[in-house]
């Protein structure tokens, strides 16, 4: 069975990587459970929708982007899933040489709704390592002679939508409990980053080593 001519195989291996990045506590899970804390869950949720609209604004930019490149210079397309493996690589040594993550969340001040949707969205609209995280990973995905690249890259933002939306739609209902249960427990952030180090590096060579195909 396939979706778009994706394999259950591949979208299954994307969804794990995107669930592995998605629980890792970062800027996102300190301004949801900062904000939760401060204004209340109804705030958290408010701009977990912010965060989540301009992720779809990424999406959008990367699957008409990757699929005009395609178009214009299929070549192309190999070069942009070196890189991107290479940009996975690079990220697993970063992470697993890091001094680790300080999570502490931070009081904020009460804004509208409007305006905690507005926050959130800008904010995730220009943060560079989404585009940097679709143009990296999509290209490792998809199967150009397998059906339209389109389809596909929305197909797996779509994948990454839902995932992310539930990890962190839980982060922001359990935020009071969770922050303390981190707080607690430093060691647990130390084998996160090995863990998620561990598997980019994985993930990165697996890919790297895949056989790419030309379109038709």
């Amino acid at each position: 069975m396939t979706v778009f001519g994706l394999g259950l195989d591949k979208l299954g291996l994307f969804a794990l990587a995107v669930l592995l990045l998605a629980l890792t506590p970062g800027p996102v899970w300190i301004y949801l459970i900062s904000r939760t804390l401060t204004q209340g869950r109804r705030a958290g949720y408010f701009s977990l929708v912010g965060v989540m609209a301009g992720v779809l604004v990424h999406l959008m930019a990367a699957a008409l982007g990757l699929s005009a490149l395609l178009l214009a210079l299929p070549a192309a397309f190999d070069a942009i899933k070196l890189a991107g493996a290479a940009y996975l690589l690079w990220l697993a040594w970063s992470t697993l040489r890091g001094s680790g993550f300080s999570f502490t969340p931070q009081p904020l001040d009460p804004v509208p709704d409007r305006v905690l949707f507005r926050q959130s969205l800008t904010a995730s609209v220009v943060n560079p390592k989404v585009a940097v995280f679709y143009l990296s990973l999509f290209p490792q995905f998809v199967e150009p002679a397998s059906g339209p690249v389109l389809l596909q890259s929305l197909a797996l933002g779509v994948v990454h939508v839902t995932v992310s939306t539930l990890v962190d739609g839980a982060l922001v209902t359990v935020a009071g409990a969770l922050s303390v249960w981190i707080a607690r427990r430093p060691g647990w952030l130390r084998v996160q980053r090995w863990v998620l180090g561990s598997a980019f590096g994985v993930l990165a060579v697996w890919l790297a080593a895949t056989p790419r195909h030309s379109p038709h």
